[in-house]
């Protein structure tokens, strides 16, 4: 969750939350949303008609849905990121030498976001795609973010956001993530045993600059019984850790 807004707009706080709601309903009509959220239908129209207008809202028969420009704007944002220039071609590389995914997250707004996504030849499908945002403790990616974040800017984090519990094995206390974020610390990188995803393993270390300020994360993920053993130990570890150094110097000397 984002700081409060001192004077928000009432119509723009609105629009969003109509935009949020087709996103989470997919494809529905004007009743469908306007009973899902509790506002006359006549309001819903006119806000639908306007995106629609704006070309942020497409319309099929009676039916409307997100519009793909919306895609223009996260693309221009994402663009504008040094660290997903410099770091995209490295994580193409990993992907492409573990045949696994290989994942590049930022955090903002207190959610880590998926900025980039590569996928190797024995990649699986997730849930997850480029733009999807998701709850920082409950992956390794944001566990390598937050063990680098300052004390207070956890503490907000948590308090804005909680500690839900995706699967029964996510970290849902704060005594537990503290254990879990000193322990990324000491060696480097963090681990996601089936913390988000039931039957997904996940390892990935932070990005940081000279200053140790944390810019994102790197992570390589898989089903269970590949990210095992020795591989999983030792071998992914080492190859993520490799490529976040190569990003951190490209990022210092870029």
């Amino acid at each position: 969750m984002a700081g409060k807004a001192k004077n928000p707009v009432k119509t723009t706080t609105t629009t969003f939350t109509i935009v949020e709601a087709l996103k989470e309903l997919g494809s529905c009509g004007v009743t469908e949303l306007a009973s899902h959220l509790g506002l006359p239908k006549s309001t819903v129209h006119n806000y639908l008609s306007t995106l629609e207008q704006e070309e942020y809202v497409t319309k099929k028969g009676n039916t409307y849905s997100v519009g793909i420009r919306f895609l223009e704007l996260g693309a221009y944002a994402r663009n504008c990121m040094q660290i997903y220039e410099i770091a995209k071609p490295e994580v193409d590389r990993l992907a492409e030498e573990t045949g696994e995914l290989a994942n590049l997250m930022i955090e903002e707004h207190g959610r880590g976001v998926y900025i980039h996504q590569a996928q190797g030849e024995q990649a699986v499908k997730v849930d997850s795609y480029v733009g999807t945002s998701v709850d920082l403790h409950a992956t390794a990616l944001g566990k390598s973010i937050l063990a680098h974040l300052p004390d207070d800017r956890v503490d907000t984090i948590i308090d804005n956001h909680g500690l839900s519990q995706c699967t029964e094995r996510t970290v849902s206390t704060r005594e537990e993530l503290e254990d879990e974020l000193e322990m990324v610390r000491e060696r480097g990188y963090a681990i996601d045993d089936e913390e988000r995803l039931p039957g997904l393993r996940c390892v990935a270390a932070p990005i940081q600059t000279s200053d140790e300020r944390v810019l994102g994360a790197v992570s390589v993920s898989g089903p269970v019984n590949r990210m095992q053993g020795e591989y999983f130990d030792e071998e992914l570890p080492n190859r993520v850790l490799e490529t976040v150094n190569v990003i951190e110097l490209n990022v210092t000397y870029s």
